[in-house]
């Protein structure tokens, strides 16, 4: 993948100060913020001081926690809207834990309803949420390359390349790719 112009240390710098200014503007102490999120208070802190890098699952618990959704959260990061926003300046953001990679095509903005990222996962990867960040929201993920299994509250969908699942986001999630093949695919937000 291309180089960036925001550093990943610079962007979790701005992530880890936007979780600490939710945190306060709702009065929560470390410990109420992990009891909602279930997240150890020992990561948060570690999260709000920038000294680890999020995890999607872990950004999942706690934008859940902050009734928001994920895109918002980094809606929030972003300072600047542009009508067009070139591919190397958009933020491309990897979960350490996993190598999950999404990329901010076009990242929400408060006159505008729908937002799209590009999403890629290696072979043999699993990303589980035990809730929505926000529920409710409508998704269409169209697959670009290799196969995604998706489970949404129970129901499995097994998707290749060209195919597009559209679907209402509420319940339990997973996106997991086989050993053989990862999938890189787009998601429109609405």
């Amino acid at each position: 993948m291309e180089s960036i112009d925001k550093s990943a240390a610079s962007l979790d710098s701005q992530i880890a100060a936007r979780l600490r200014a939710l945190r306060a503007e709702r009065n929560w102490s470390l410990d109420e913020l992990a009891r909602r999120s279930e997240v150890s208070r020992a990561t948060l802190s570690r999260l709000e001081n920038a000294e680890v890098s999020p995890t999607a699952a872990v950004l999942g618990r706690l934008c859940a926690a902050y009734g928001m959704a994920m895109s918002r959260l980094m809606r929030m990061v972003e300072e600047d809207f542009a009508p067009v926003v070139a591919r190397q300046s958009q933020w491309l953001w990897r979960d350490p834990a996993n190598g999950f990679e999404r990329r901010s095509v076009s990242p929400p903005n408060a006159a505008l309803a729908g937002e799209v990222i590009e999403c890629s996962l290696g072979p043999g990867t699993r990303i589980s949420y035990p809730e929505p960040s926000k529920p409710g929201l409508e998704h269409h993920l169209v697959m670009l390359e290799g196969q995604l299994v998706f489970t949404i509250a129970g129901t499995v969908h097994q998707v290749t390349a060209g195919d597009c699942l559209r679907y209402v986001l509420h319940g339990a999630t997973e996106f997991a790719t086989p050993a053989e093949t990862g999938a890189r695919y787009i998601l429109f937000m609405v």
